[in-house]
């Protein structure tokens, strides 16, 4: 007679494969993890690397920033001189020639005027 016993095999070679497939997982994770720990070393490397470099830039841009507002300074200083010497020679040349002075003032004030006569009437016209 045939006795009727679980097919062992069979549940065998399931818990075989099961047990594999754990092994597999845990392979997988513990190369996953030491691959992401190697990527952050060599992350951490690259960004001790690259620090001197930022930081030369960060120096380069502040020199250049600074040698800008130097510029901006000396023209604006340049300018204010100018400013004051032209305002000396007008009030000099007023002084030596007076008459010409107020013709060239009176001339100069007509120009303008008509200049904005015929702006503002050509804007009236569009």
């Amino acid at each position: 007679m045939i006795a009727n016993k679980p097919f062992e095999p069979s549940s065998n070679l399931a818990d075989q494969a099961a047990q594999s497939a754990d092994e597999v997982i845990r392979s997988t994770q513990r190369v996953a993890n030491e691959t992401l720990d190697n990527l952050a070393v060599r992350v951490q490397d690259i960004r001790h690397e690259a620090s001197p470099f930022l930081n030369r830039a960060s120096e380069q841009a502040n020199m250049l920033a600074q040698r800008g507002v130097d510029a901006v300074r000396d023209t604006s200083q340049q300018l204010r001189e100018k400013a004051h010497h032209v305002s000396d020679s007008t009030v000099a040349y007023i002084r030596d020639e007076p008459v010409k002075a107020m013709l060239i003032a009176a001339a100069t004030g007509a120009a303008l005027m008509a200049l904005i006569n015929l702006v503002s009437r050509s804007r009236h016209h569009a």
